[in-house]
């Protein structure tokens, strides 16, 4: 059973592990060592205060559409060693880029959700070529299974074109009720586009739960978590790449923010 709960306004930080075993970067660590540097990473951003991470092979790049099958194992092993060693915490799949490999990675491991990034409904034109839409996989797979793993899908990925011109509210609206994605991930390409964006969605579909999906800093993230209803974040706490490991520091800067943010929303909702 998932433990999403939006109440509280989450913060995920993405967990990223090196290139893993088969992939273009792979520099040689076994599944052991690279599990050992993973847990020590996700444990920094735990005792930092985040609700959850997010795990994603995206040091495994360049990648299209369809995992291998060696990510999808290492994944796996790599997904049950953070849930059961911080079972408390929350737990979401994205394999680059591949929407039904996250959800059999996750279901396998308990996890709490997959995010879908590229691409749930239509089709994007990105670095790595096309890519079309993953949600009529991702439910047949979801059914066959008998996952109920929630599925979160990105709208107007900032690192991909559509095809077809379209407004993002339309494009929140195909993944909801025509690929009937649980929750939105959503980021624009600068602050007020992101803030503009998820206001928009949330006039079309106003039940479904929107999270922050890039772009949040100690500076902004009040201005953010008035208007979603989660954030995660990367490469702020990682001084700016995502290439970078955490930064306590930051990390501290970022949550007291966060907290003082949910105050102030806590009050203005009491009010």
């Amino acid at each position: 059973m998932s433990k999403l709960n939006f109440q509280n306004k989450p913060v995920l930080a993405m967990a990223q592990p090196v290139a893993l075993p088969g992939s273009c970067r792979y520099q040689g660590e076994n599944i052991k060592q690279i599990s050992e540097l993973l847990l020590k990473e996700v444990g920094t951003l735990i005792a930092g205060g985040v609700d959850g991470v997010i795990l994603q092979n995206f040091h495994d790049g360049p990648i299209k559409d369809s995992s291998s099958p060696e990510a999808i194992g290492y994944l796996t092993r790599l997904a049950c060693d953070i849930k059961r060693t911080y079972p408390d915490a929350l737990l979401g799949v994205l394999v680059c880029w591949d929407g039904p490999a996250s959800l059999v990675v996750a279901d396998a491991a308990q996890a709490d959700f997959i995010r879908v990034e590229h691409v749930y409904c239509g089709a994007e034109l990105t670095a790595a070529g096309i890519i079309e839409g993953q949600c009529v996989e991702v439910q047949r797979i979801k059914r066959k299974i008998g996952s109920s793993v929630p599925v979160f899908a990105d709208v107007f990925e900032p690192h991909s074109t559509p095809l077809v011109p379209r407004s993002v509210e339309d494009a929140a609206a195909d993944c909801v009720f025509g690929g009937f994605a649980d929750g939105l991930f959503l980021c624009g390409r600068k602050l007020s586009e992101s803030i503009e964006y998820a206001t928009r969605i949330r006039q079309r579909v106003p039940s479904v739960p929107i999270i922050c999906g890039g772009g949040s800093t100690a500076e902004n993230i009040g201005q953010l978590l008035n208007v979603f209803d989660g954030v995660c974040v990367g490469a702020w706490i990682k001084n700016g790449s995502l290439s970078n490991p955490v930064d306590p520091n930051r990390l501290n800067q970022y949550m007291e923010a966060v907290y003082k943010a949910r105050a102030s929303i806590k009050r203005d909702g009491d009010k």
